[in-house]
């Protein structure tokens, strides 16, 4: 409770330092022995210590005055890379600051509170710091202030303030270099190869299905003219041609249900990013499912969503068309034809790593081995 006080008030007024307590428990001594000595040189030093209480109460609080906070978004990285963070402190006033602490409020995932002494900040110039925060666990991280705390000049009150300065740290999950992954790879084949690609739309206008007839435009190809049909409606008719695609892309799902423990979810997230990366490396079209997110295809947005997924949905929501990579902590959903399960055992589990046959391979994936020579094998 005392701390919460404490706290609150150098947020919002000042709080004795350990040496400003000391000096005001002697100037109540002082006064207490004044008052019954009727000594006037107590009398005088006690009000020379309270005059001094007062202006170094006082002075801190200017200290903090005219200051500015700004700083970039950092740049997203991997898991195990560290997050390069820029704060500046800009003194906007005509005054020199010296002797304050500047605090990074980083949430406690990604190491806790960041520490900056600076010891003078000229007239209206900036001091630059820069540090790097290790990262282990993806994520999306968000936090919203700086404190700027002096004791300046004397050391006898803290006081502190907050400042806006917004920040969002990116975490994307880590990629495993895949050499090779038998499961994408038989999806590849044949009818992955076929339905994965899509068919260029022939400028020759002379192959696709026809979707409709329409009447002859100004400026449309000849060669799409229906002749049989502008006979007999007595105009011209073109034909609208259907563009021959692949109904899609081979999609890796992730299973967001409440299934999940979380470090089987993590090494599916893993799993996820990194069969994304193998199928776009090896020229597939492919995208990344999951319930909350529907299909998404870029590989930045596609990192994002993964940074910050989670294992909390708990819903029953129908597949997206095939083929189809299928991550999972639960055995047993039916799937398409041309699809594929990864099933991610839990640690209570028994070990086991055998591969099953369905329409294509499937494999379980075996807590406590690693996970890049279990999906390349």
């Amino acid at each position: 409770m005392l701390k919460r006080l404490a706290h609150w008030m150098e947020s919002n007024w000042v709080t004795p330092a350990y040496s400003g307590w000391v000096l005001l428990g002697f100037t109540l001594c002082i006064f207490g022995a004044a008052t019954n000595t009727m000594a006037g040189w107590l009398y005088v030093i006690s009000g020379v210590t309270i005059a001094l209480l007062s202006v170094s109460s006082i002075l801190p609080q200017r200290s903090l005055q005219g200051l500015a906070i700004s700083r970039p978004l950092p740049v997203p990285v991997s898991a195990g890379e560290a997050v390069s963070m820029v704060v500046t402190v800009e003194n906007t006033t005509a005054h020199p600051k010296s002797l304050m602490q500047v605090q990074d409020l980083v949430p406690a995932a990604l190491g806790g509170q960041q520490v900056r002494a600076i010891a003078t900040l000229a007239p209206q110039s900036q001091h630059t710091w820069r540090y790097e925060i290790p990262t282990e666990r993806r994520g999306i991280y968000t936090w919203s202030e700086v404190r700027l705390r002096t004791a300046a000049p004397l050391g006898l009150f803290w006081c502190s303030r907050l400042h806006p300065a917004k920040a969002k740290a990116i975490v994307y999950p880590q990629i495993l270099p895949l050499d090779r992954c038998p499961v994408i790879d038989s999806l590849g084949e044949e009818t992955g190869q076929r339905r994965l690609q899509k068919a260029e739309f022939n400028a020759s206008g002379t192959e696709g299905l026809t979707r409709a007839l329409r009447p002859y435009r100004w400026g449309d190809p000849t060669r799409l003219i229906h002749w049989r049909t502008s006979a007999r409606y007595g105009e011209l008719r073109v034909r609208e041609l259907e563009v021959l695609t692949s109904h899609q892309s081979l999609i890796i799902a992730l299973d967001t249900s409440t299934a999940w423990d979380l470090d089987s979810f993590e090494r599916a997230v893993i799993a996820a990013a990194s069969l994304y990366h193998y199928g776009q490396k090896n020229g597939l079209a492919t995208q990344f499912w999951s319930a909350k997110t529907g299909l998404v295809s870029d590989m930045t947005a596609v990192l994002t969503v993964l940074a910050g997924i989670q294992f909390n949905d708990g819903g029953d929501h129908k597949l997206p068309a095939p083929p189809l990579v299928w991550l999972t902590a639960q055995a047993g959903r039916p799937l398409p034809v041309n699809s594929a399960e990864i099933l991610f055992l839990p640690k209570t589990a028994a070990h086991s790593s055998d591969t099953f046959q369905g329409e294509v391979t499937g494999i379980v994936i075996n807590p406590t081995d690693d996970l890049q020579r279990q999906l390349q094998g």
